[in-house]
């Protein structure tokens, strides 16, 4: 098994990676919330995710993954405020919170699909797990971590020591950073919810010693952590925006439970942005795989643009960056497609294709560095073609999951819209947000003469080449 380097969020350092059992790796990924579709920011954090998992096996580890899916007890903050997320989709949507979930859960797996994505051994859902989490909440009670108001079961976190380790924030910290309590009867502002108590109009409810409820968020990741992967593991994945608040919550709860550290290494992806700044749906620049397609774009592209940054930076989203990714990714999966077909190597070039396919490997080993990786891919790709390019990209992207090796469908080659094209809608779909109708329609007059229509829409819009 070869040796790899995490980047540990607990430790704020660079590890050697040690299993508690080589060589099988026990993890766990935070999932989605199935309410709505999955944004590219979403699905990044799924990359990496992927990139990780991809990474172990082709090292010689076995994989022994969960991920979650959250179909009750996420509200709509990340805190304990506001509305359970899958009941106010079911209201506003007419449905029940079980065909929202069934429905959203459909459209993200297909999204990971069509990325690429390799699921985790076990998908856990948290309706399917309410037994174990009330025995949970229990067990932290008769510890007496936990608590009972009118509204719920809190975890009073000044019983736990190490809250805050994580994030780094100290407890005097959390408490003047919390929002004043609408429940006057929670101990300290920060505490967080174990189990609510359901209203009676509430379309989630199970019962429990407390009444009819349902789930708090975090408790159901701590839970299903521990019914599939145990006591103790050893990598728990998610975005660095459940940093100061889930995870710290999870470690809280699951150290408060055992009683010694449960996870070993936490790692996160970073935010994505979109030109510079927040993605937003009031900025009308929240997209989803669906809207890229629209627009001429492969999912591989988009998994190959991601790649092309690491998963511990921030990932500036534009369409001008996501054009150059296509073009690179595309030219590359030409050159390498067509190596199968070549004659074999010279002894020189076969010495620098092993050269290079194990400097990708080295390079993604070393806290899933894949820019480099990338990189040390074209120094390849440039070598005089052969056989051995080719055999090199079949096994290597069993960490990539790019299908380099894989030829252009050439019946779509005529729907392949060139870069100058998109940057044209791209600006004319800016000017449209801007309610800049003269500009918009001029560019659309411009794709015309280039001999292609374009139809709006609410999301965005579609290019076809006429």
């Amino acid at each position: 098994m070869k040796k790899l380097k995490f980047y540990n969020t607990l430790t704020r350092k660079k590890e050697d990676f040690i299993p508690l059992a080589p060589p099988t790796v026990t993890m766990y990924s935070c999932g989605p919330t199935v309410y709505n579709y999955a944004h590219i920011g979403n699905l990044r954090t799924y990359v990496f995710m992927d990139e990780l998992r991809r990474a172990l096996k082709y090292c010689g580890y076995t994989t022994r993954s969960v991920m979650n899916i959250t179909d009750v007890g996420h509200l709509m903050s990340d805190g304990d405020d506001g509305e359970d997320k899958m009941q106010s989709a079911a209201k506003k949507q007419n449905k029940t919170p079980e065909e929202i979930a069934a429905f959203y859960s459909d459209v993200f797996f297909k999204d990971l699909e069509r990325l690429n994505i390799l699921l985790p051994e076990t998908i856990a859902k948290a309706t399917d797990n309410i037994s174990e989490m009330i025995a949970f909440v229990q067990t932290l009670c008769e510890k007496g971590y936990g608590y009972e108001t009118d509204d719920g079961i809190y975890f009073d976190i000044s019983k736990f020591d190490g809250y805050g380790k994580l994030s780094r924030c100290n407890l005097d910290d959390a408490l003047a950073g919390a929002r004043v309590a609408v429940n006057t009867q929670k101990r300290h502002p920060a505490d967080f919810a174990l189990w609510k108590k359901a209203e009676k109009n509430h379309i989630m409810q199970w019962q429990s010693p407390w009444g009819m409820g349902y789930p708090g968020w975090h408790i159901e990741c701590s839970t299903m952590s521990k019914k599939f992967l145990g006591e103790r593991f050893d990598i728990h994945t998610g975005g660095v925006d459940h940093i100061p608040i889930h995870h710290e919550n999870e470690i809280a709860q699951s150290e408060a439970l055992e009683g010694h550290k449960v996870v070993n290494v936490w790692m996160h992806g970073e935010f994505m942005l979109v030109d510079g700044g927040k993605m937003s749906k009031s900025l009308g620049n929240v997209y989803t795989i669906d809207d890229l397609i629209s627009r001429g774009y492969s999912p591989l592209a988009f998994r190959y643009f991601c790649l092309n940054t690491h998963y511990r930076n921030k990932l500036n989203f534009t369409f001008d960056g996501l054009n150059g990714a296509m073009t690179a990714y595309n030219r590359l999966r030409g050159i390498i497609s067509a190596c199968e077909t070549a004659q074999n190597a010279d002894d020189a070039t076969l010495a620098q294709v092993q050269k290079q396919k194990a400097a990708v490997v080295d390079a993604v080993c070393d806290d899933l560095n894949f820019p480099l990786a990338l990189g040390e891919m074209w120094t390849m790709a440039k070598l005089p073609a052969c056989r051995e390019i080719y055999d090199a990209a079949v096994e290597l992207d069993k960490i990539l999951g790019l299908e380099l090796y894989k030829p252009l469908p050439a019946e779509k080659t005529d729907d392949v819209i060139p870069a100058d094209v998109r940057a044209i809608a791209e600006k004319r779909f800016a000017a449209r947000q801007n309610k800049d109708w003269a500009t918009s329609d001029a560019l659309r007059a411009e794709l015309d003469g280039l001999g292609y229509s374009v139809l709006d829409s609410k999301t965005g819009y579609e290019l076809k080449k006429k």
